[in-house]
């Protein structure tokens, strides 16, 4: 008996190397015929490649801009940061059930003088004109922002060269700034300023600190003052300095008038002053919560409120959502831009249908010579998706079109924010593949269902 010797055995891993291999020539063949098949029909190419670019390109110009406007400004601490809300008024005032905006100034003081957060600033905006200090240059008008010591290791402000002042600094009023680096760079050409003087409407304040470039979009600090996607402020100085020296305010409201000298401002029910608090706990928020409920009744205890407590704390993003930063108008247009997109899809659909419908006959073909539905879902699937990687390139270039345009009639705060960045090309790419797809499927599964004696037979 003559005994043949056992075939060698595959290993597992030989086996998946083996279909590996298979499956990726199978891949490159599908990719020949697809770039064979755009070739034979470049006017139906054309076409559904253009109308999926402008489909992306018209909700990614959009999209784009509105992710700037309602991105997370500082997502490492949005949670932590919150901003107090006080009413002073009662109902009946103009902001409904919810307390104005900002806070008056005897409670700011109260707020500062318990100090119960683990960090807090008051703030507001003041203007000043600079003098340089070369007699040939003329002065200039600059934006600042009076704030507490805290504001800067709060919101993480980086700093270029030197520091922050000290809360010694806060306590004695003293006649420092931290100055903006667009502002260092037009004064002082960019070099280090620390210890250098600026003079600001004639008063003279040493530089502590020069900031890096600093720019949360939206500028959630100072929505109240007016434009949130402003340039960030070219002066810091200390608050106690800027309400001693009566540095005037930018936003006021008034349920009475004030008095006429600072004051009586300053005693009077008026809000202007912004608040901010840090804490990092959920136990300090409801601790800090409660406080300010006790805060309002003591107050109403006291016969200066009437009206039961009406407090708010909300954390970054409540607040720009309380304050609709980001505009109704805004959502509505992105709504619109992806009703485009689907217009375009349904469009792209179509020309697909058309396309595969004219190869039929070759479809048929192929079934008969035994390509299963499967094999022909690939093929057609990888056609789809090569349209859809050409009409990605084209929807970024559209986009990028978009935004130039839109750089061209927006007023500089928004321009700045009409640009891409990695996220955004990176959308573009994934929303272009999922919309190619969705608008492929169909025609690439009714493409697949063709019957080979059917075509055949009408050949």
């Amino acid at each position: 008996m003559v005994r043949r010797a056992a075939p060698p055995k595959t290993s597992d891993a030989t086996k998946s190397h083996d279909i590996g291999w298979r499956h990726a020539a199978m891949l490159g063949y599908y990719l020949h015929l697809a770039l064979r098949a755009l070739r034979r029909a470049p006017i139906l190419t054309t076409l559904m490649v253009v109308t999926i670019g402008l489909g992306i390109g018209g909700s990614m110009t959009v999209l784009t801009v509105f992710r700037a406007m309602s991105g997370d400004p500082i997502p490492a601490k949005s949670s932590r940061l919150f901003v107090p809300q006080i009413d002073p008024w009662g109902h009946g005032h103009g902001f409904g059930d919810q307390p104005p905006d900002q806070l008056t100034y005897i409670d700011v003081e109260q707020l500062l003088r318990q100090r119960i957060a683990q960090r807090q600033t008051a703030m507001y905006a003041v203007h000043f004109t600079v003098i340089p200090d070369n007699v040939s240059r003329s002065p200039f008008r600059v934006d600042g922002r009076a704030v507490d010591a805290d504001f800067f290791p709060m919101f993480d402000v980086p700093f270029r060269y030197g520091s922050a002042w000290t809360a010694d600094d806060d306590r004695r009023a003293a006649n420092v700034a931290v100055i903006s680096r667009k502002l260092n760079d037009r004064l002082f050409g960019g070099v280090d300023s620390v210890g250098r003087s600026i003079d600001l409407d004639d008063h003279t304040f040493t530089i502590v600190g020069v900031l890096a470039d600093w720019q949360p979009v939206p500028r959630f600090y100072a929505v109240p003052d007016g434009n949130p996607f402003g340039d960030t402020e070219g002066v810091f100085l200390p608050f106690t300095r800027a309400i001693a020296s009566h540095m005037e305010w930018q936003t006021i409201n008034c349920n009475k008038p004030p008095g006429p000298s600072w004051q009586a401002h300053l005693r009077s029910d008026c809000v202007w002053l912004d608040f901010w608090v840090e804490l990092p706990t959920a136990a300090a928020v409801q601790r800090y919560r409660r406080f300010l409920y006790d805060y309002a009744e003591a107050q109403r205890r006291s016969g200066r409120f009437d009206w039961p407590p009406n407090v708010r704390l909300r954390d970054v993003p409540e607040w720009l959502a309380a304050e609709h930063v980001v505009p109704d108008t805004a959502r509505i247009m992105v709504l619109v831009a992806f009703g485009f997109l689907v217009v375009c899809l349904v469009n792209a659909t179509a020309l697909l249908l058309a396309k595969f419908r004219r190869r039929a006959g070759e479809f048929g073909v192929r079934r008969a010579l035994g390509a299963s539905c499967g094999a022909l879902f690939a093929q057609c699937l990888v056609e789809t998706v090569v349209i859809g990687m050409v009409g990605s390139l084209l929807g970024l270039a559209f986009t990028w079109l978009g935004l130039v345009g839109l750089r061209a009639v927006l007023t500089p705060d928004m321009a700045s924010l009409a640009h891409l960045d990695v996220a955004d090309v990176l959308i573009a790419i994934g929303l272009t593949l999922l919309a190619t797809l969705a608008a492929g499927l169909y025609p690439t599964w009714r493409a697949a269902q063709v019957q080979p004696a059917w075509q055949l037979k009408t050949s």
